[in-house]
């Protein structure tokens, strides 16, 4: 075979160099265009499960969301094992799947399991929906908002109806949760001593309510049937009818009538503030050190960063004009940043490389034709390996240049001992025969490439056999090690393809007529001269030679546990992430203001550039978080001393005891995550039944793990327990009154937690509009108590009278794992 393709190529030498020069070109053209990222796709196939239970605590989202959901998904095909999070108000899902496994179909499964379970959930809860799948470093970007002039409310219409919907048509976005978000609500909100006042109930309220508007969402009141239009029709014409809502601000609904007495109309504004005001937040953002909305934006595992952030900044730039009110900062997280970076020093890297290699190859080889072959040779090996991967759809990643650095050595050996040995063969042949034919000097390099390349394919051919056991590697080293392995030995096979194809042809045409006088590179000579007396020495006496040898041997085992081992290089990443996590049950403006001290303190450091946090939750995120957990961003100027600024922020960072935090950069953090499912570097489970069990085990643990040397922080996190309210119903006192137990709770969640009775729908957005309780009214366990609920009979009474009403406390949040097709309660 190897006979066949060295000879074919001298036949063809004119077309093969040719189709080399082509294909130069062509891979230089092309391979400026492949998608580049700083790691392969590192984790495991992954589905995530999110299911809304507005009212539930974390124990009640456990036993009545998650837990269900956990027995219809477990055993799903491919499925390697499942992990979740129950938080008040939010199930969390996590599908794990064996590698390999097609994510697409992965979904399909999930999905079609999930309608089997649905409707055995509560009715009030929301169907479990799929966040899109996200890349193992799926976030981009972190784009934070903030105005002087624009409202939060406003600039969260803005950013959800137009920024974010602009967003997502990029391609390659996955999702943009918005931090921060405070969606515009119309609020009823009812002041008690007033409503007592006129002698009316919440429940006249909540129906007028619905009633004034299109159609309201209660379920019991006539608002809630739309009437149609209809239409007029005469002998001749047919004109449709269109009803027009003339409630559309707060005042005007503060206008509607709930009932007249002596001839006077009570109205809304008599009886409640009727405001424009958001919902509830579960979370929140600090942009700078002040209010702000944070956009993430998030790609799908085969979206390319650069790519991404292109289209997002291009897309952004064209609605810049449209938003001359709000200051749009993109830069607070840009690992395009890193990777524009990286590319630069790679290419001065590169055409350093390029001049050194000419250098050299001209010193050694002391021949400009021969060095020429050499140095077409190494770069079209890399070319053609990088062409093999840009067809094949690959990402050009830190392993693949990894791969192809390790095997430059092989393809430099490719390219200068074949072209030495035929230049050699030749030298011998011209001093024994003037014959110069082309058909004598084909025959000569024929037989000296075959020469050398019998023995190198052998070896690569061993170099790949001791290569296969890589490519069978599970888990995240498999994920890293393999597009390596692959770039190696792709590089190395198609660098002995030039060899046996461009070498031979380029030898024939160049060396055909050449003089190949003997002429030493002076170097070389110098060199050997030196090897031959180093080489005297150890042949007279190889005693000293044995023991360098083994002192050098001694010196790396004694030098090796000092050595530091990890799995990758630290980048200098110039994104910077902070974990700030205060105790559970903080509130979300402490934790707000927590955040812009410190983003005020990181500013001042020089060379930060800016900052941002974001906190608790955001709709359709990835992090079902309490607001007592936040992440602070900021980004450093490429111009100051990384080291020294990295110490700064560590020193600003410490200075905040008693909050759980610490200083990553995004690709250690999410490598850590795929380890160990969290943003620690180790992680030790326990599984258990009794939760006061695994807490006394978790602090033995926890002791083991303080007595370690290098361990600098230990920490259990296990389900602390925070303060709740709890309302049992008095079923005896409740009777009494004519109260059904449901009756109680809907009324104190439209008190405590409001409703959302119907919708004013303008412009293309729907505004929700709620009835509620002043803030005032809600603001300790004595008003809870003190709240009245509407009697049948038309009386009021309060709530204590009918419930207990106390507090306790319970678990902030619970986490369960389990392997496919057994349950473990953690």
């Amino acid at each position: 075979m190897m006979r066949w393709i060295v000879g074919s190529s001298l036949k063809l030498r004119f077309i093969v160099v040719a189709i080399a020069a082509g294909m130069m070109i062509f891979g230089f053209d092309r391979l400026r265009d492949m998608p580049v990222d700083v790691f392969p796709e590192f984790a495991p196939p992954r589905v995530e499960i999110q299911t809304i239970s507005l009212g539930l605590s974390s124990s009640d989202v456990e036993s009545l969301i998650t837990v269900p959901l956990e027995e219809s998904l477990n055993g799903v095909p491919g499925l390697d094992f499942i992990r979740s999070k129950s938080v008040q108000d939010l199930s969390q899902i996590e599908l794990i799947f064996e590698p390999g496994t097609n994510l697409l179909d992965a979904r399909q499964v999930v999905a079609e399991r999930m309608e089997t379970v649905t409707p055995l959930l509560p009715t009030w809860a929301s169907p479990p929906f799929m966040i899109q799948p996200l890349s193992a470093t799926s976030r981009v970007m972190k784009i934070g908002l903030s105005s002087d002039d624009v409202s939060l409310i406003e600039m969260s219409r803005i950013s959800y109806w137009k920024i974010r919907a602009r967003l997502l048509r990029v391609p390659g976005v996955a999702n943009v949760p918005i931090w921060g978000e405070r969606l515009q609500q119309q609020q009823v909100q009812i002041v008690p001593e007033k409503l007592r006042e006129h002698d009316l109930t919440v429940n006249q309220v909540m129906n007028v309510t619905a009633d004034a508007l299109d159609a309201g969402l209660l379920r019991y009141s006539e608002g809630g049937v739309i009437g149609t239009g209809g239409m007029l029709e005469s002998p001749n014409q047919q004109i449709s009818i269109r009803h027009v809502l003339p409630i559309l601000s707060p005042e005007d609904l503060a206008r509607v009538v709930v009932e007249e007495k002596d001839g006077k109309a009570i109205v809304l504004g008599d009886v409640a503030k009727v405001i424009t005001e958001h919902q509830p937040l579960s979370g929140d953002a600090v942009i700078n050190d002040g209010p702000g909305l944070m956009l993430i934006v998030e790609k799908l595992p085969w979206g390319n960063t650069l790519d991404i952030t292109r289209g997002v900044e291009a897309a952004l730039d064209e609605m810049r004009p449209g938003l001359s009110d709000i200051e749009i900062d993109s830069t607070i997280f840009r690992p395009a940043t890193f990777v524009q970076d990286a590319i630069d020093n790679l290419s001065r890297s590169l055409l350093l490389g390029v001049l050194l290699m000419l250098l050299v190859l001209g010193a050694f080889l002391y021949d400009w034709r021969s060095a020429l072959i050499s140095a077409v040779t190494i770069p079209l090996s890399l070319t053609a390996a990088g062409l093999v991967l840009y067809f094949n759809g690959a990402t050009i990643n830190t392993m693949v240049l990894a791969g192809f650095v390790i095997a430059l050595g092989a393809v430099v050996d490719d390219a200068i001992v074949d072209i030495e040995n035929v230049v050699r063969r030749l030298r011998l042949h011209r001093k024994a025969s003037s014959d110069r034919s082309i058909r004598t000097t084909a025959k000569i390099i024929f037989h000296a490439s075959l020469e050398v390349r019998g023995a190198v394919v052998y070896a690569s051919m061993i170099e790949g056999l001791a290569l296969l056991p890589i490519f069978f590697l599970q888990g995240l080293t498999g994920s890293f090690f393999r597009p390596l392995a692959f770039a190696y030995a792709l590089a190395v096979a198609v660098s002995t393809l030039i060899a046996l194809i461009v070498t031979p042809a380029m030898a024939l045409i160049l060396l055909r007529n050449a003089s190949l006088e003997q002429r030493e590179s002076p170097l070389v000579l110098w060199l050997q001269r030196g090897y031959d007396r180093l080489l005297a020495v150890i042949i007279r006496t190889p005693r000293p030679a044995y023991a360098t040898v083994g002192a050098l041997m001694l010196a790396g085992l004694i030098a090796l546990p000092f050595l530091g081992q990890s799995l990758l290089p630290s980048f200098k990443e110039r994104d910077f992430l902070m974990h700030w996590v205060t105790a559970p049950g903080t509130s979300l403006s402490e934790e707000v203001r927590i955040s812009q001290e410190a983003n005020r303190e990181l500013l001042s450091i020089p060379g930060v550039r800016n900052a941002g946090s974001h906190i608790g939750q955001a709709f359709l995120s990835d992090e079902p978080v309490g607001v007592e957990f936040g992440e602070n961003w900021i980004s450093v100027s490429p111009s100051v001393d990384y080291e020294k600024t990295v110490a700064s922020v560590q020193e600003v960072v410490d200075g905040y005891p008693g909050i759980r935090r610490d200083v990553l950069t995004y690709l250690k953090e999410r490598i850590r995550e795929v380890l160990t499912g969290t943003s620690e570097a180790i992680v030790v489970r326990v599984f258990g039944d009794e939760l006061e069990v695994l807490r006394e085990k978790a602090a033995e643990i926890e002791e083991v793990f303080g007595e370690i040397e290098g361990v600098i922080e230990e920490k259990a996190e296990l389900a602390v327990d925070i303060p709740q309210i709890d309302i049992a119903v008095k079923l005896a006192a409740a009777e009494r009154y004519g109260l059904k137990p449901g009756d109680i709770r809907r009324a104190a969640a439209t008190m405590l937690a409001g409703e959302e009775v119907g919708d004013i729908f303008r412009g293309g957005v729907a505004y929700d509009v709620h009835v509620w309780s002043t803030p005032a009214s809600r603001d300790s366990i004595e008003d809870v108590g003190a709240m009245l609920i509407d009697t049948p009979d038309g009386g009021r009474v309060p709530l204590e009278d009918v419930a207990r009403v106390r507090l306790i406390s319970i678990p902030n949040e619970i986490h369960r794992e389990s392997v496919s097709r057994s349950i473990d309660i953690s």
